[in-house]
């Protein structure tokens, strides 16, 4: 593991992964599918929406919570990321990894201020 994070080959598949389920909180509900970004040996994600019954508010309320990556589920706790150099850091991995036309949209929306201020880190926890 690096660093007590996430193993290698589960960073990998996440670089390799262009969408990744997030399940917040330990009720049983279906994944949402979110754009999440690898920054050394950390994993972010960023909420499009940030609505109050949506999975980053859940994460607020209980860092608890599963991601689904190539068909493997992995119990995560979310921390709030803090920092305008780790925010431009994560801005420039959204922009290197989602880098298609169509992706540009989203990629410039992921930095405006109200959504760098939702970046929120994934670690891994024991089942």
């Amino acid at each position: 593991m690096a660093g007590g994070g996430f193993p290698a080959r589960v960073l990998s598949l996440l670089r390799e992964s262009r969408m990744l389920g997030v399940r917040a909180g330990t009720e049983p509900r279906k994944f949402t599918g979110v754009w999440s970004v690898v920054v050394g040996t950390r994993v972010f994600v960023r909420p499009w929406n940030d609505k109050p019954g949506g999975w980053h508010r859940a994460f607020l309320s209980d860092p608890r919570g599963t991601i689904l990556v190539a068909g493997r589920e992995i119990p995560v706790r979310a921390r709030k990321a803090r920092g305008e150099r780790l925010f431009d850091t994560v801005d420039l991995a959204y922009a290197e990894k989602y880098n298609t036309k169509a992706s540009l949209k989203w990629v410039r929306g992921f930095k405006l201020p109200r959504r760098r201020k939702t970046t929120t880190e994934l670690l891994p926890t024991q089942a």
